[in-house]
């Protein structure tokens, strides 16, 4: 189940709400029981069990050749 996070207008606290997807934006009560709360903005990352490690940089691309047009048209 999603969890959101709140924080409470009256006191500033911060905290977080356990619910499904389709009540994501019900008002949420503060633990100190404040209702006037407003849903925070969350990041979700994700982690790659694949790779074992440090992502690694894309390759260069290789040069074509050509000269200065890229296409070999110089003289």
């Amino acid at each position: 189940m999603p969890s959101y996070s709140f924080r409470c207008r009256s006191c500033g606290d911060t905290f977080d709400v356990n619910r499904p997807m389709a009540e994501s934006s019900n008002p949420a009560t503060c633990p100190r029981g404040h209702h006037d709360t407003v849903k925070l903005l969350t990041t979700f990352a994700t982690v790659s069990r694949g790779g074992g490690g440090t992502p690694q940089p894309a390759a260069a691309p290789r040069p074509s050749g050509g000269g200065c047009c890229g296409g070999g048209c110089c003289a």
